[in-house]
């Protein structure tokens, strides 16, 4: 398996990629688990911690695709519903031949609840790349965005006068 990494001041390659490799075979397991009757796009995903704890999320789809669940949020929810705070990488893995990166609502969502860590995307056929979050995602939003005013001293009433 060939792992190309496109991301700076990362050492410790030989221990990471051993490490991403069974990243991707837990994330190739898990996309057999796949509920996908309508797209049939088989997706599963791999969260490591920074102690080295695996979770994984295969997508599960509805009839209303605004309620489908992607792989990538399912392994990471199940990694915080558990009390995981720490993350190091993330490998996704689909059934199509070109790597497939997280959609926009998982950027959002991996960047608030894992920061910026690995996204190791992985094709069938054994093609792998290595791209840090932020280079995917530059531009997040964020908690930085939420101003707090300070209280005046008077507060509303909610009922109608």
């Amino acid at each position: 398996m060939l792992f190309l990494y496109l991301g700076e001041n990362h050492s410790d390659s030989a221990h990471r990629f051993m490490r991403y490799q069974k990243l991707v075979s837990a994330a190739r397991k898990a996309r057999q688990f796949s509920y996908s009757p309508f797209s049939k796009f088989k997706v599963g995903a791999a969260l490591i911690t920074r102690s080295g704890k695996i979770f994984t999320g295969c997508n599960i789809e509805i009839s209303t695709f605004a309620l489908t669940i992607c792989a990538e949020r399912t392994a990471l929810f199940k990694a915080v519903s558990e009390g995981e705070k720490s993350f190091v990488a993330i490998a996704i893995t689909s059934d199509g031949s070109a790597l497939t990166p997280p959609c926009g609502a998982c950027r959002q969502v991996l960047m608030d609840l894992a920061g910026d860590i690995d996204i190791v995307m992985a094709n069938r056929r054994g093609k792998n790349r290595i791209v840090p979050l932020r280079d995917l995602f530059p531009y997040p939003f964020g908690a930085a965005y939420f101003t707090r005013k300070k209280s005046s001293g008077r507060q509303r009433s909610r009922r109608a006068s």
